[in-house]
């Protein structure tokens, strides 16, 4: 998969510290087999505004939100729990952080759209609709 990625028309993200520093973990981990998601997030973390657990937003994807999300090229509307690889199930919903969608969606608000690439390597644009994140 060969991915391009135009950090100056990312939307703006925001991480928990903590969730931060997991995912760089993850991603440093991953990296031998997974080179291209351990790449985007990254550099995701990266350009990420860091904010203590108190002060994110609650309409911004976490680790263990509930995110409806629109594939705007596709029409298709999901529902998903952000989790950590060793909680990841597809037909329960909850889709690992380690996954291309997974590391497009962390971070972003209510609203906010992204052109991401898909596991092929081909850019889809992820809108979020809806985020619950747990307490």
């Amino acid at each position: 998969m060969t991915i391009d990625t135009d950090m100056c028309t990312r939307p703006r993200i925001r991480l928990i510290d903590d969730e931060a520093d997991i995912i760089t973990q993850l991603a440093l981990q991953a990296e031998p087999r997974m080179p291209d998601v351990a790449a985007l997030l990254l550099e995701e973390v990266d350009r990420a505004e860091i904010h203590g657990v108190e002060t994110l937003p609650a309409d911004v994807v976490s680790l263990g939100a509930d995110v409806e999300f629109l594939d705007e090229g596709s029409g298709q509307r999901r529902r998903v729990v952000l989790v950590l690889p060793a909680h990841a199930d597809i037909e329960a919903g909850r889709i690992s952080i380690l996954t291309p969608v997974g590391a497009g969606l962390i971070g972003l608000a209510e609203g906010q759209a992204i052109d991401w690439p898909d596991a092929t390597g081909r850019s889809r644009r992820l809108r979020i609709l809806s985020v619950c994140r747990a307490s």
